[in-house]
C-alpha cells in the first residue's frame, strides 16, 4: 500500500482491526513532502547502517531502504513488528527488533556501528530515547528525528532563551543541534494535538575527560532543577559533593569565568564545561 496515503493507511487499520495507540505515540506520517524532507535532512546514502526507532507501518523504513541503506528497526508493538518485514517485501537489508527502545542493551546494539539514527519518535518517551542514544559513547555520527516542536526548540535553544534547559545543554555537549523543518499536525494520522519538527544532531568532539563529564552532568542537573535561582545561591545550598561555601564558590566561578548571579539557562556550553573542569580540579 501507499504508506503516505491517508486512505490506504486508514483502510489497512480498519481491515486488520488495528487501533493506533496514543500511549505508544502511534501517529503515522502520511505526507510525502515531509517524508522527503526527513530523508534529505538525514543525508542517508547507499551503504549506510541506519537505526530507526518506532517504524510503525514502515513509511520511513521504506524510504531509507530505497536510499540503499541497511536498516535496523526497533518496534515495541508486536502487531506492527511482526508485519513490517513482510509488508515491505522481506528486504535483505532490513532487520526488525521487537523491543522497547527504553530497555535496549545499547552497548551491544550501538557497537554494530550505525552511521545514522533516523526516526519518528513517540511524543511520550521521545526525549528519553533520544538522550539515551545521543549521549552513548557509541552514538551514531548523525541523528535526525521527528519530535514535538516544543521539545525540538528546547534541544536547539541558545543560552539566554526561555526554552534553554537540561536536555538541550546535555545534547549540545556532544552535538551540533539544528532545527530542519516544522511539521504540521495534519501530516499525521491520527492527527496529534501539537505540531512536530525535524531536528538533526551532528556529533562533534568533546574536550572533557570522563571525570569532568560526571561533574558536567551533576552540575547541570542540579542547576536546572533550581533554574529560578542564581547559580551562586543554588550551589551554596547543594548537597555534597556539589555544595561549597561562598569563598570556594567564588574561586570556582572566577576560574570558569562565570558570574555567580547568572542563572542556569544563561550559561553557554563552554562555560558549563569550564565550571566542570574547575570542580574536577578542586
Amino acid at each position: 500500500m501507499n504508506l503516505t496515503s491517508p486512505s490506504h493507511v486508514k483502510a489497512w487499520c480498519i481491515e486488520n482491526g488495528f487501533h493506533p495507540n496514543r500511549t505508544l505515540g502511534q501517529n503515522f506520517l502520511i505526507d510525502r513532502n515531509i517524508l522527503d524532507a526527513i530523508i534529505a535532512g538525514a543525508g542517508v546514502k547507499a551503504g549506510y547502517n541506519v537505526l530507526e526507532i518506532g517504524p510503525g507501518l514502515g513509511v520511513l523504513t521504506e524510504a531509507l531502504l530505497a536510499c540503499g541503506a541497511r536498516v535496523t528497526a526497533v518496534e515495541k508493538d508486536s502487531r506492527l513488528a511482526s508485519r513490517l518485514a513482510e509488508a515491505l517485501g522481506n528486504p535483505t537489508d532490513l532487520r526488525v527488533l521487537e523491543a522497547d527502545a527504553l530497555e535496549l542493551e545499547l552497548d551491544a546494539l550501538l557497537a554494530e556501528g550505525f552511521d545514522a539514527c533516523v526516526s519518528n519518535l513517540p511524543y511520550s518517551v521521545g526525549t528519553r530515547i533520544l538522550i539515551n542514544i545521543a549521549l552513548h559513547p557509541l552514538a551514531p555520527k548523525s541523528i535526525t528525528v521527528l519530535v514535538q516542536t516544543e521539545v525540538a526548540e528546547r534541544l536547539a535553544a541558545d543560552p539566554g532563551c526561555d526554552a534553554r534547559g537540561q536536555a538541550g545543554v546535555w545534547l549540545q555537549l556532544d552535538h551540533d543541534v539544528a532545527l530542519v523543518r516544522a511539521v504540521k499536525a495534519s501530516c499525521f494520522w491520527p492527527r496529534p494535538e501539537v505540531g512536530s519538527s525535524i531536528v538533526r544532531l551532528d556529533r562533534h568532539p568533546c574536550a572533557l575527560t570522563p571525570g569532568e563529564r560526571v561533574w558536567f552532568f551533576d552540575l547541570t542537573r542540579y542547576a536546572f532543577m533550581h533554574r529560578r535561582k542564581q547559580l551562586g545561591a543554588s550551589l551554596r545550598k547543594a548537597p555534597e559533593p556539589l555544595g561549597r561555601d561562598d569563598a570556594a564558590l567564588a574561586a570556582l566561578f572566577a576560574a570558569a569565568g562565570i558570574v555567580p548571579t547568572d542563572r542556569a539557562e544563561q550559561l553557554t556550553n563552554a562555560q558549563w564545561q569550564s565550571l566542570a573542569r574547575a570542580f574536577a580540579r578542586a
